[in-house]
């Protein structure tokens, strides 16, 4: 079975992805991404897949999986039931760690945690007790603070004793052949076409299904609907120009990521932001005028 890829969307503005999600979640799947993850279980047991390991997990159950090392975690749970917390996750890509060992060589010694975790590290459950409440602090924290947060984090990884690799040495994630997933060229073409018009039906075609079984597939894939990631992308999109062009107008804004009608991209703009883009530009511009008088 091929692994989806799950893309990971990392705000402007941070370096990296830490959050926490419950049981059932959309990215409880089978799956692949290009950034590194950390996971570590908070609560529930049951069967964890990486590459080609299959072993049982509990909770402080603690992962470094590596670049598109397909994985997943299933609780053991009655149907229909829900855990509010099941676990926390860090992510960050192979740019960011990379170019900040460059920059700090004191940090050369992750190089051997990071090349070790492409076959997917399992921690000792006296690692994972030290990490337990950084990873909880972190998903919350702002500004340095989560810096100081991820380095402490990958800084205990580093010294973890006993560490054990889960795939075998021969087993060698390929993620050109993932790519060849029907659902993956659809997304691919999300991201290469996001500001022109597209429908279900031209995805589905490209996804080489019917359009209801896109439909259901796209869901279950992406915890939402086509018109939602749509939107929630063409809106990041929105707020990217803003942040960077002073000058662009709202409307030129509206047409340029994918908008035709300029009071549905206030509205939906109001609905993903919790406020309309005048008012975001509004407070970009205050915050850039008190940076300077500061």
């Amino acid at each position: 079975m091929e692994p989806d890829l799950e893309v990971v969307q990392i705000r402007r503005g941070e370096s990296f992805k830490a959050w926490s999600h419950g049981y059932p979640f959309h990215t409880v799947r089978w799956h692949f991404h290009p950034e590194y993850e950390l996971h570590q279980v908070v609560a529930t047991s049951g069967r964890y897949f990486v590459g080609d390991f299959i072993g049982e997990f509990e909770p402080g159950n603690l992962v470094l999986t590596g670049p598109n090392l397909p994985h997943n975690w299933v609780s053991d749970l009655p149907a229909g039931s829900t855990i509010p917390l099941r676990g926390r996750v860090l992510q960050f890509c192979e740019e960011f760690i990379g170019d900040l060992m460059k920059v700090m060589p004191e940090l050369s010694g992750l190089a051997a945690l990071l090349e070790f975790s492409r076959r997917g590290a399992l921690f000792t459950r006296s690692t994972s007790d030290k990490v337990a409440p950084l990873m909880e602090e972190i998903v919350t924290a702002n500004g340095v603070r989560r810096i100081e947060l991820f380095l402490m984090i990958l800084g205990t990884l580093s010294r973890a004793r006993n560490a054990r690799p889960l795939s075998s040495p021969n087993y060698l994630p390929d993620p050109s052949g993932y790519m060849s997933a029907g659902m993956n060229k659809a997304l691919a073409f999300i991201r290469q076409n996001l500001t022109q018009p597209f429908g279900e039906a031209e995805l589905a075609a490209i996804a080489g299904q019917s359009q209801s079984a896109f439909s259901r597939s796209f869901r279950r894939h992406t915890g939402m609907s086509l018109v939602q990631y749509v939107k929630r992308l063409r809106i990041n999109l929105a707020c990217q120009i803003l942040m960077s062009d002073e000058q662009a107008s709202i409307t030129d804004i509206c047409f340029e990521v994918g908008f035709n009608n300029l009071s549905n991209f206030n509205r939906q703009f109001l609905a993903e932001k919790g406020m309309p883009p005048s008012r975001f530009r509004r407070l970009l511009a205050q915050n850039s005028n008190t940076a300077r008088a500061a």
